[in-house]
């Protein structure tokens, strides 16, 4: 039986901050139009959470079928399949557990905040569900897996950033406009950024086994120039999304966090061993999830 050590680092708790910040975001922005409920709160950031342990955990996996962490170059944290600590069957039984929680606990989620909606609201987000589900398993999972053809900063952008966002606004206020789509676009870029770090970190590895990422693409020095746009686009949603739609001085004092952001683009840009990146993945997810909470605070600040 694996341990529980093994199933922690299965999981990878430390990228958890990211999902969680999404779905904050998007109620954090809600409620400062007035329209909030502490239930969808609270679900968006379950199913938030889910997701992303099962995107992990399809990984690990993925990654074993397809033989990615054979190489014996692989840099991050080692592999809980492949390594043995946790057996394929396992690995699989797990996954198919966070597929039942995620589905109850989404269609928990839509009954409580759509009931009372039109019936094409509950039949999108029903559909969003599922697709969410698929994108996290078929990221390196399966026949055919996306994040192998370089398409994982889309489908990480589109799930992990605006649907996330957006929907979980949507939820709160029964509305569509463009309030969400900004910050929802900021985080979505820095879910990418994260994903970089990780996709330059093992890019050896990963080009020896057959895993065309973007870096792998476009080499080191260009993933670099890369991840300053991606983090920059980010900040640039932000800021904008302040100019819009606050109007006191003190609402921008979240803009104090991209300092932080400027400063680990700068430690970056020096590294010059894709190794010595690691780190970097766990600062960025939680500056990014430091950035979350500040904005919703300082934007609902009166």
């Amino acid at each position: 039986m694996a341990s529980f050590k093994s199933w922690i680092s299965a999981l990878r708790p430390r990228t958890l901050f990211l999902a969680v910040a999404t779905a904050l975001c998007g109620s954090g922005i809600a409620y400062s139009t007035g329209n909030f409920s502490i239930s969808v709160c609270i679900l968006t950031m379950l199913i938030a959470t889910i997701l992303q342990l099962l995107s992990n955990m399809a990984n690990d996996l993925g990654d074993y079928q397809h033989g990615t962490d054979i190489t014996g170059e692989r840099v991050g944290p080692q592999r809980t399949v492949q390594s043995g600590a946790i057996t394929p069957g396992q690995m699989k039984n797990a996954i198919m557990t966070a597929i039942g929680v995620a589905a109850i606990v989404g269609i928990l989620l839509i009954y409580i905040a759509l009931q009372f909606m039109d019936w094409k609201y509950i039949v999108l987000f029903l559909a969003l569900g599922a697709a969410s589900i698929i994108a996290a398993i078929k990221y390196t999972a399966g026949k055919n897996p996306y994040g192998y053809k370089g398409l994982g900063d889309i489908f990480s952008f589109t799930f992990f950033g605006l649907v996330s966002v957006v929907g979980t606004y949507f939820l709160h206020t029964h509305v569509v406009d463009f309030m969400p789509w900004l910050p929802a676009t900021g985080l979505g870029l820095l879910t990418i950024a994260v994903l970089n770090l990780n996709n330059m970190r093992d890019m050896e590895n990963d080009k020896n086994s057959g895993k065309i990422t973007i870096p792998v693409r476009i080499g080191f020095r260009n993933a670099k120039y890369y991840h300053a746009f991606l983090t920059f686009g980010a900040l640039a949603c932000f800021t904008l999304y302040s100019i819009l739609y606050t109007t006191h001085w003190y609402q921008y004092l979240y803009l104090l966090c991209f300092f932080v952001f400027v400063k680990l683009l700068i430690n970056i840009f020096r590294i010059t061993e894709n190794r010595l990146l690691d780190p970097y993945l766990k600062y960025t997810s939680m500056g990014t999830f430091v950035l979350s909470v500040c904005f919703i605070i300082c934007i609902n600040l009166q």
